[in-house]
């Protein structure tokens, strides 16, 4: 005979669900390309629910992502819409960038086709909430917080904003007539929304809503002050979280960390998430229970004990190309850079 839940947790689901009918027409928004992008909107979506969010789920996907992970997506999300894929083409402002993959982020300006919604907020699926943020949804569009290559300009991993098909097709008309500045979105929204910097301070969302996993090592006594207060984690860079190799055994990551650009903290959160939650949705939806795309299962004898992405082993970097590779954001951060050698560098500097 199954046991009725305490009173306080009825309670609770009681209210979680009249503030979901309240909220019924807000919602967070995310975008999937890919089945690897896939990955980080399912982990994206069940860090939402996990904190309780009241609002609805909905992730936007390209033609590439797969039935078995679409499947997925169907039981994380609301609502889970097929669009088509949008290119910059701007090949030399994303060959500067070394990011050719960040041409199709334009389809993102499919979010604005949402119309019945009245408010949303889009998080980049390679984003994680850390607590409850539904707080967004009393900000006004376009709400978002500061890149912190350039604090001018906000960053395009998390913002609020009103769906209308009167911007969208504003958007589409600025593309085509203006390009973007960097080849991706973030160069279109804030060219489109060019007085984010000056004209409503309302609309510059704290740092901690958009935690640059760059900006922790570019200025770490600040991290250490304010990181404990954050709210969403941006895995920023090439190597997203998707890309290592996880040991459920001892809950290490590892794998290629040349480029990693994320404190290991916040890894080890994603990949416990990613391994406990949604390895085996995808394995039972795939029918077997060692099926990982992308992953491969290396011991068969203890299940899903090793999930990875295998890499090439680099050669050690020279000093001037370890000196590039933290110019352009790409740090050695789970090894010589790691946050522990930077502090000890910077504890005996003070000293």
């Amino acid at each position: 005979m199954r046991r009725k839940p305490p009173r306080s947790a009825m309670s609770h689901v009681l209210q979680n669900l009249l503030l979901k009918r309240r909220y019924n027409d807000q919602a967070f928004v995310t975008l999937a390309t890919n089945d690897n992008y896939a990955k980080g909107a399912m982990v994206l979506g069940k860090s939402l629910q996990n904190h309780k969010t009241s609002r609805k789920l909905a992730v936007l996907i390209g033609p590439h992502v797969s039935e078995p992970f679409r499947a997925v997506l169907h039981k994380i999300f609301d609502e889970v819409r097929l669009v088509d894929v949008l290119d910059s083409g701007d090949t030399a402002n994303l060959t500067l960038m070394k990011r050719p993959d960040l041409g199709v982020t334009l389809t993102k300006l499919h979010c604005w086709t949402l119309t019945h919604y009245s408010k949303c907020v889009f998080m980049d699926a390679d984003t994680m909430v850390l607590s409850n943020v539904d707080e967004l949804f009393d900000r006004e569009e376009l709400s978002a917080a500061p890149d912190p290559g350039w604090p001018d300009c906000f960053n395009s991993g998390v913002f609020v904003f009103r769906p209308s098909n009167e911007t969208y097709n504003k958007l589409l008309r600025y593309c085509s007539e203006h390009g973007s500045f960097d080849g991706g979105d973030q160069g279109i929204l804030n060219g489109f929304f060019n007085n984010w910097a000056t004209a409503d301070i309302s609309k510059h969302l704290p740092f901690l809503y958009n935690l640059s996993s760059i900006a922790i090592y570019s200025y770490l006594p600040a991290f250490k002050q304010y990181g404990g207060n954050a709210k969403v984690v941006h895995f920023l860079g090439k190597t997203k979280p998707w890309s290592y190799m996880y040991d459920t055994r001892v809950k290490q990551v590892k794998g290629n960390i040349q480029e990693a650009a994320t404190h290991p903290g916040f890894l080890l959160r994603w990949w416990d998430l990613f391994s406990r939650v949604v390895v085996p949705m995808l394995s039972e939806q795939h029918g077997d229970r060692h099926f990982f795309s992308g992953c491969v299962v290396d011991d068969l004898e203890v299940g899903m004990s090793q999930l990875h992405v295998s890499h090439p082993e680099l050669p050690p970097l020279s000093s001037e190309e370890r000196k590039q590779r933290w110019e352009q954001g790409q740090a050695d951060y789970l090894g010589m850079d790691s946050f522990e050698n930077i502090q000890k560098k910077l504890d005996s500097f003070l000293k």
